[in-house]
């Protein structure tokens, strides 16, 4: 077990007094200023039954993504809800990640490691508590997928270059997994200061470059294209938006959900059941699911199994925060745009599409292969985690009235169960081994009980 002197040790050594406090002046920097005041939809994004404004729309704006689903459904028929999901976010030439991918607060949706600094410190400490659990293996890879801004990336850096001692026999690398061009490369300006070049030679990482602070870093379209080895994988706010399939209970049983032109609207789209059970009904729903709207996401599933197996072959962790639900909600499809609620079918390509992760789903598709824990609030998370010391800290190291305030507003945003406190949950995925308590009788010499895992546990900071 880590010792509690050595626990307070790592979390001081870490943090440090204060910091670098990164508070925006201007709506670029990402993260709120003090005086923001962010609508309900920036921290819980609502359903899309949940009705609303489109938002203004541009002459052409999203246009060009319409006339191609419309063009698309008038040739082939009605699509699934995920395919509509997949050709409006990722299609190369017009979907929402590849061309905008707007976070911050000059952008759709704002995220927890752009509120604040100590979200991504905590989670740097969090790996780092991993792997003194797990012995200090000799390398360990920081893989993130879909890693946004790179904010979340760039504060965990900082927490491992102060802990650059404990940390000095171990080659850390980073790896992320991105398939928006526009998205990586606003990643590497802020981890590499703009020095990362393209890697023709190498077919699997598509851009390498080295941190600030000296790390490799390596950018992949497909978490298959990471190499294997000792790995932390992160996901945060990553599996709502893989494509979901929704499917209603009917009285001649379970129909899909499909997207369809609206004959009486032709430029327009719209919902329709399909008139029978469809491949995906047949395989996605189970037997003795009670609920009367169900919504399945394949895409999140065999992701979960590919870190299920790196981690019960290589070892590591996975961490998983997003909003989600226990197997326990219907309708959580919804768009969100300019921090607002968007009508999941109006114009298609200029809006986040999202729905809840399904937790029960995720811990069942990993078969057994790992131990997972949780979910759990993201408010419990954080306050294992240290969050109320760290925030303590901070202010008593700020030296004026505006960084005073935007350090509360920060603390509000992440914690307050009515924001991102009880939106957000947390998720992980450990080797059974990790867990299980030694065997005394074949391992007299065993330390026990193991150490608790970080964040599920309090880390025992007093």
């Amino acid at each position: 077990m880590v010792p509690l002197p050595a626990r307070r040790a790592l979390v001081a050594a870490a943090l440090g007094a204060a910091g670098r406090r990164r508070f925006p002046c201007h709506a670029g920097n990402g993260r709120l200023p003090p005086s923001a005041s962010l609508p309900l939809p920036a921290t819980a994004r609502p359903s899309s039954g949940a009705g609303g404004e489109a938002g203004a729309e541009g002459p052409n704006r999203g246009s060009a993504m319409l006339r191609h689903l419309l063009l698309k459904l008038r040739a082939t028929g009605p699509v699934t809800v995920a395919e509509y999901m997949r050709e409006a976010l990722t299609n190369p030439g017009q979907g929402y990640y590849t061309r905008r991918g707007g976070i911050g607060d000059s952008g759709d949706f704002v995220t927890s490691p752009e509120i604040s600094q100590a979200f991504g410190e905590l989670i740097g400490i969090w790996c780092v508590s991993e792997w003194i659990a797990a012995g200090k293996p000799k390398a360990f890879q920081l893989v993130e997928l879909g890693p946004g801004r790179g904010t979340l990336a760039d504060d965990m850096l900082r927490v491992f270059n102060q802990l650059a001692s404990l940390l000095s026999k171990c080659d850390v690398s980073i790896h992320l997994v991105e398939v928006s061009p526009k998205l990586s490369e606003i990643q590497a300006l802020m981890l590499t200061g703009g020095k990362a070049q393209s890697n023709p030679e190498d077919k699997s990482a598509y851009m390498k470059g080295i941190s600030k602070t000296g790390i490799p870093i390596f950018w992949y379209r497909d978490i298959q294209d990471v190499p294997s080895g000792y790995s932390f994988y992160l996901a945060h706010e990553f599996f709502d938006a893989l494509p979901i399939h929704k499917f209603q209970r009917t009285e001649k049983g379970w129909r899909e959900v499909l997207v369809d032109v609206d004959p009486e609207v032709p430029d327009q789209l719209r919902f329709v059941l399909s008139p029978s059970s469809t491949p995906a009904t047949e395989n996605f729903i189970q037997p003795e699911e009670t609920r009367d709207h169900v919504e399945v996401c394949p895409e999140a599933g065999v992701i979960i199994q590919r870190l299920a197996c790196r981690i019960e072959k290589d070892g590591g962790a996975a961490l998983i925060a997003d909003y989600g639900h226990d197997g326990t909600k219907t309708d959580t499809f919804r768009g969100f745009r300019n921090h607002k609620l968007h009508d999941v079918l109006k114009a298609p390509g200029t809006a986040d599409l999202t729905a809840d992760v399904d937790f029960s789903y995720l811990r069942k598709m990993t078969q057994g292969r790992t131990a997972t824990l949780g979910p759990i609030k993201q408010r419990e998370f954080l306050k294992n985690m240290g969050i109320d010391l760290r925030f303590q800290v901070l202010l008593q190291n700020s030296r004026d009235t505006a960084t005073h305030e935007q350090l509360l507003h920060s603390y509000d945003m992440l914690m307050n169960p009515k924001k991102m406190g009880d939106c957000f949950n947390f998720f992980a995925l450990l080797p059974h081994h990790r867990l299980a308590q030694p065997d005394k009788k074949y391992k007299p010499d065993s330390k026990s009980p193991l150490p608790p895992v970080a964040g599920f546990d309090e880390l025992l900071l007093k």
